[in-house]
């Protein structure tokens, strides 16, 4: 673990560090609270810092407001070492933010014990951040095939229209859905319409450019984002998922099954940033793909819906 000390005096820097490196830390060491507020200002600060309260540039106390003011994460441990040891500065050193305090001079026994309480906290808050990551990755999953669900997917396409509006460019969107999926489920059951979702789902995600989105928009539709794709790129695209699909059969439960695709295609040309509108444009097409015999794909544009629906 990265620990910095921040202490103008010489002697002391040379005591702290040679005992925080008995203890197995990666030491920093700062000679003035200005090169110490650097360091915990860059990218991939020190997890913890002890800070002496007097030092040219910046005190303690005002190296731990500083890093406080950022609230950055992960959490920085600030313990300030001091000569002062009444009631009052203890308080000011704590409420600008620092987590706890050795008085000078420091017994090397009570550091230690105390930067190990630091540690557990470190810890603990790192496993917090983790879960935290943990749910916001769930929450913007679906479970079942591992793509981004339906708000995470539209806000993907969300963004990608505003990029589209602002670099005057073109994204495809595609809104596929599997056909008669009911059968399967009716036939094979559910847990094997399940397995077909997820090798779609897995199929899909592999036969995609790297900066190409798909996400599980609901049921047994899937929908595709591709960023700098005219309309024809955007239908070259659908018919090459459409034929990678039905090509090879999916072993489910020791059955072999052929499944099929329908698609609907539309395209942004920046003039339009509403990705409702596009869903739904896409899904017209997917409707007429649908009524054209299925595992097909139909294209259409949010000028052709305007006018048919004039």
């Amino acid at each position: 673990m990265k620990i910095l000390i921040a202490d103008d005096s010489a002697t002391s820097r040379v005591l702290l560090r040679a005992a925080l490196l008995r203890w197995g830390y990666d030491v920093l060491v700062a000679d003035d609270g200005t090169r110490a507020w650097e360091i915990l200002a860059a990218p991939d600060p020190p997890a913890m810092a002890i800070l002496d309260w007097v030092m040219p540039g910046l005190t303690g106390p005002e190296v731990c407001r500083n890093v406080r003011a950022t609230h950055r994460e992960p959490y920085t441990y600030i313990l300030l070492l001091t000569s002062k040891n009444t009631k009052t500065e203890t308080i000011e050193g704590l409420e600008a933010g620092a987590d706890d305090y050795v008085v000078k001079p420091f017994d090397e026994q009570e550091l230690k014990v105390r930067l190990r309480a630091g540690q557990r906290i470190i810890d603990l808050q790192m496993d917090l951040l983790r879960a935290r990551e943990e749910l916001r990755e769930r929450a913007n999953k679906d479970l079942l095939t591992m793509l981004p669900n339906r708000p995470a997917i539209s806000a993907a396409l969300e963004m990608e229209l505003a990029r589209c509006h602002r670099d005057k460019r073109t994204v495809g969107v595609i809104l596929l859905d599997i056909d008669h999926f009911k059968r399967i489920n009716d036939t094979y059951g559910h847990f094997a319409g399940d397995a077909v979702l997820r090798e779609t789902a897995s199929r899909l995600r592999g036969n995609m450019r790297p900066y190409d989105q798909v996400g599980r928009y609901g049921g047994e539709e899937f929908l595709v984002v591709l960023p700098n794709c005219d309309l024809e790129q955007a239908k070259i695209q659908a018919e090459r998922m459409r034929n990678m699909l039905q090509a090879t059969t999916m072993r489910v439960d020791g059955a072999e099954m052929r499944v099929s695709a329908s698609f609907g295609v539309t395209v942004s040309d920046g003039s339009e940033r509403n990705s409702e509108v596009f869903v739904r444009v896409a899904d017209e097409a997917l409707y007429k793909a649908k009524a054209a015999g299925r595992n097909c794909v139909t294209t259409l544009t949010v000028q052709e819906s305007r006018h048919r629906n004039v």
